[in-house]
């Protein structure tokens, strides 16, 4: 949880987890590049194949993941 020196809470626990899910995804999004590139390298379109996968799965992740932030932030919850 968030708080400021007074104790008065900057951010719900929710968006707080929602925030650092979000920002796990994208970096996860981002290093797939660099395994990809690895992969590519190697000759091993199999394991490029899958890279790419897990890529957009965690892209579309994110992007649920930002919607759901959203409307926490709206809202105060879903």
């Amino acid at each position: 949880m968030a708080q400021t020196t007074n104790g008065t809470q900057v951010i719900s626990n929710l968006e707080y987890d929602l925030l650092t899910v979000l920002k796990n995804k994208s970096e996860a999004v981002q290093l797939y590049d660099t395994y990809i590139q690895d992969a590519e390298q190697l000759g091993s379109q199999p394991c490029v194949e899958l890279l790419k996968k897990l890529q957009q799965a965690d892209r579309e992740h994110a992007q649920e993941v930002r919607h759901h932030l959203q409307e926490v932030m709206q809202k105060g919850k879903m």
